[in-house]
């Protein structure tokens, strides 16, 4: 370590926050010397410190996590912020999803509809369009891969069956779990997403992959319809 970077309690203020991270470490940064540390710069008159904090005062009063609810025209909209900026804090907001969904699919447990339905709630729960995903486990039950079958209203005439075990025997899968979320943010299953289940569980019936589970995910809550007994047999 640059000893011209150790610093006592009292210039800990004056550090630039590189020069912060690389004293005191990256855990001592604040929220907004942390935005600012990834944009690097200013503009005229507004160093990085303080655009970092018109960054989070634009988050939808959610801090840090407001980043992920910003599109690159909303963060473009921040005087200062131009494309690059504004890709360079997506792609880290990305970053930090993909590691943090990383790290928890490793010791998540597939049989439990909560934890599924925790472990993808954030990625599905404002989406604007209805999105089928099928989750593909190996035979104790770990992720293999998980895949968007559809995107739209989730029927009949939209859900192949046999694109969804065409992708099954893919990847070898001995069994699956599928997600959708409903953009209205109730959970509740429609005559179709039960419809669409069934035919489904009876397919996997036959060429010997189960259906684990179909949840339905809402605003901040899901639908099991294992639990609703829609996959009893």
């Amino acid at each position: 370590m640059n000893d011209n970077l150790i610093c006592d309690k009292d210039c800990i203020k004056d550090l630039r926050p590189y020069e912060k991270c690389i004293s005191l470490g990256e855990q001592s940064l604040t929220d907004t010397e942390l935005i600012a540390a990834i944009i690097k710069t200013g503009v005229s008159g507004k160093p990085a410190g303080e655009l970092a904090k018109d960054i989070l005062d634009k988050s939808h009063n959610k801090g840090l996590l407001g980043l992920f609810d910003m599109s690159i025209d909303e963060l473009m909209d921040i005087k200062g912020i131009g494309l690059a900026k504004a890709a360079q804090l997506k792609c880290i907001c990305e970053l930090s999803r993909r590691l943090a969904k990383q790290s928890a699919g490793k010791r998540l447990d597939f049989s439990s509809p909560y934890a599924i339905a925790e472990y993808y709630m954030q990625d599905m729960r404002h989406l604007t369009k209805e999105r089928l995903v099928l989750v593909m486990l190996d035979s104790r039950l770990n992720l293999i891969k998980d895949s968007v079958i559809s995107i739209g209203t989730v029927n009949s005439s939209l859900v192949s069956v046999k694109e969804v075990f065409s992708e099954a025997c893919k990847n070898k899968a001995v069994s699956i779990v599928l997600i959708h979320n409903h953009p209205s943010g109730d959970p509740a299953p429609s005559p179709q997403d039960i419809s669409v289940t069934e035919q489904i569980r009876k397919a996997g019936l036959i060429l010997g992959i189960h259906l684990i589970d179909h949840i339905i995910i809402g605003d901040n809550n899901f639908t099991s319809l294992n639990e609703c007994g829609y996959l009893r047999q």
